[in-house]
C-alpha cells in the first residue's frame, strides 16, 4: 500500500476544450459596436428621440437622416438568441396565443413588444402568466415605438409582422409599409440584375422610398437631410466594397476566414449607422484576412472539405457549429445569407443620387428571387469557391428561407456537388438536434471522399 495520503491530492480538473475554429479577432470590434448601438437605443426616450420599429430591408440610412432612432426587429431577435436570452420573449408571445411554429424572429420580437408594454406600464405580470424572470430584462428594454415601418421582401409573415405589432399598440401609431415585388424571373430577358422585370421593380420601389421620406417628414415635422443621406451612403458603399473584397480573398485554399466570421459581421453592415466607424471596421476585417494570407494562417489548420451554407444562421448555435465543422476539417467558406445579401452589390450605389441603388439592394433580399435567379448566384459561388458540398439549413419557422432549396440541391447534385439537409431554426433552439446534424454531415463528407477516390 502506498504511504501517500491520496485524500490530499486534488482531483484532476478537466479543462474546457479549446476552440478548433480559428475565428477572426477583428470581428470583436463589431460586437462592441453592436452592443453600444443597442445601449444607445435603450435610452432614446430619455433623450426625447422619436423611435421607429421596423423589419426587413436595411432602411436605416433613411431613418438615420430623418432624425429618428431605429429598432430592427429581426436584429434584436437574433441578438437575444445569440445570447441565449430569447426564452422569456418567446414564452410571452406564446402565452399571448402565438404558436411556436410562427417565425421565431417574429415570435421573439412580438414577445418583446408585450414585455415592453408591461415595462412601460410598470407591470411585472401578464394575464394568466407568471412574473417576468430576471433574464427577461434585456427583452423588455426596447423603447416603445412612436411609429412603424415595414420594409419586408420575400416573406409573407414579415409583411404582416408589423401589422400585428401595430395592433398590439392599439392601432394608435403611424404605420408605413413598403411593397416589394417578388422577382419571378420568368421573362426571357429576366435574370440577376438584368431584364425589364428588374428595372421596373427597381423604379417601383424607389418611388415608395420617396414616399417613405415624405411620411417621415410629416411625422417628425423636420425636413429630411438629403446631404446626410449622401454622406451615409458614401460610408456604406465604402464599407460594402471592403467587405466584398474581403469575401473574395477567402476563395484562397485554405480559406483565411469562413462563414462563421461573416455571420459575426452581419449586424454592422445590416443596421448600424453609415459612418467612418463602419468603414474602419471592415477595413480591419480585410486587413486581418490579408495578413493571414501573407503569413499562411488558415481559418482551419487542416482544411480538407470546402462547404457552402444555405439558409439563415441558427443564432443559438453559432459557436458550437463553427467548432463542430472544424472538428471535421470542413471549412464552410460561403453562404447565400452572408454572401448574397447586405449591400453586396456596392457598384449599384450612386452616392450623389442613392435612392435607386438602395431600392435595388432591398429587392436583392436572398429570399425574394425565383429558383432560377437563386441558382445563378449559388452555383456561381460554388464554382468560384471550389465547393465540395452544400449544407441546406431548412429553417423550421421560416419557409421563405427554405423555398427553392430542393431545386437548388438537385441542380447542385447534377454538377457533382454533394448536399445535406439540416432542420433547425433561426432563433428557437428547440427545433435543432445536434445528433441529426452530425450524422448527416459525416455521411456527406464520406460521400465526398468516395467521389474523390473515384476521380483519382
Amino acid at each position: 500500500m502506498s504511504d501517500v495520503d491520496t485524500r490530499a491530492i486534488p482531483a484532476a480538473r478537466t479543462l474546457p476544450k479549446a476552440p478548433l475554429a480559428n475565428r477572426l479577432l477583428s470581428t470583436r470590434a463589431g460586437g462592441k459596436m453592436v452592443a453600444d448601438y443597442w445601449e444607445n437605443l435603450f435610452t432614446a426616450r430619455e433623450r426625447g428621440a422619436k423611435v421607429v420599429w421596423y423589419n426587413g430591408a436595411a432602411i436605416n440610412p433613411i431613418l438615420q437622416n430623418a432624425g429618428v432612432e431605429w429598432c430592427h426587429g429581426e436584429a434584436f431577435g437574433a441578438r437575444l438568441a445569440a445570447m441565449h436570452l430569447e426564452g422569456p420573449a418567446q414564452q410571452a408571445s406564446e402565452s399571448y396565443g402565438y404558436i411556436n411554429e410562427l417565425c421565431s424572429y417574429a415570435r421573439t420580437t412580438l414577445g418583446c413588444a408585450l414585455l415592453t408594454k408591461q415595462e412601460a406600464a410598470g407591470k411585472v405580470e401578464m394575464d394568466g402568466a407568471p412574473g417576468i424572470p430576471d433574464k427577461a430584462v434585456l427583452a423588455s428594454r426596447l423603447p416603445p415605438p412612436d411609429l412603424f415601418v415595414n420594409a419586408y421582401a420575400g416573406c409573407s409573415t414579415g409583411q404582416q409582422w408589423d401589422e400585428v405589432t401595430y395592433r398590439m399598440f392599439n392601432r394608435k401609431l403611424p404605420f408605413f409599409k413598403i411593397s416589394y415585388p417578388l422577382l419571378f424571373g420568368n421573362d426571357a430577358d429576366a435574370g440577376y440584375l438584368r431584364g425589364e422585370e428588374w428595372h421596373n421593380a427597381s423604379r417601383y420601389v424607389a418611388g415608395q422610398i420617396h414616399q417613405l421620406i415624405a411620411f417621415l417628414e410629416h411625422e417628425t415635422g423636420n425636413p429630411f437631410d438629403w446631404e446626410g443621406l449622401r454622406e451615409s451612403m458614401h460610408y456604406i458603399k465604402k464599407a460594402a466594397q471592403l467587405r466584398v473584397e474581403a469575401l473574395d480573398l477567402c476563395r484562397s485554399t485554405p480559406a483565411p476566414a469562413v462563414f462563421w466570421d461573416w455571420v459575426a459581421s452581419i449586424a454592422p453592415i445590416n443596421f448600424l449607422p453609415g459612418n467612418q466607424d463602419l468603414v474602419d471596421y471592415f477595413a480591419g476585417v480585410k486587413a486581418e484576412i490579408e495578413q493571414r494570407l501573407a503569413d499562411g494562417v488558415a481559418a482551419l489548420p487542416n482544411e480538407h472539405y470546402r462547404l457552402a451554407f444555405d439558409g439563415i444562421m441558427n443564432w443559438n448555435k453559432v459557436g458550437w457549429l463553427a467548432n463542430k465543422f472544424a472538428e471535421h476539417d470542413a471549412a464552410v467558406v460561403c453562404g447565400r445569407y452572408t454572401h448574397n445579401s447586405f449591400w453586396h452589390e456596392p457598384h449599384l450605389i450612386d452616392e450623389d443620387d442613392p435612392i435607386l441603388g438602395m431600392a435595388q439592394h432591398y429587392l436583392l433580399c436572398p429570399f425574394n428571387h425565383s429558383a432560377r435567379n437563386l441558382a445563378e448566384q449559388v452555383l456561381r459561388d460554388c464554382e468560384s469557391y471550389g465547393i465540395d458540398g452544400i449544407v441546406f439549413h431548412a429553417t423550421r419557422t421560416c419557409r421563405s428561407a427554405t423555398n427553392g432549396q430542393m431545386i437548388l440541391a438537385q441542380m447542385a447534385q447534377r454538377r457533382g456537388i454533394q448536399t445535406m439537409y439540416l432542420e433547425g431554426d433561426v432563433a428557437d433552439e428547440s427545433f435543432y438536434k445536434d445528433e441529426l446534424l452530425l450524422s448527416r454531415l459525416e455521411a456527406m463528407l464520406e460521400t465526398i471522399d468516395v467521389q474523390r477516390n473515384r476521380a483519382a
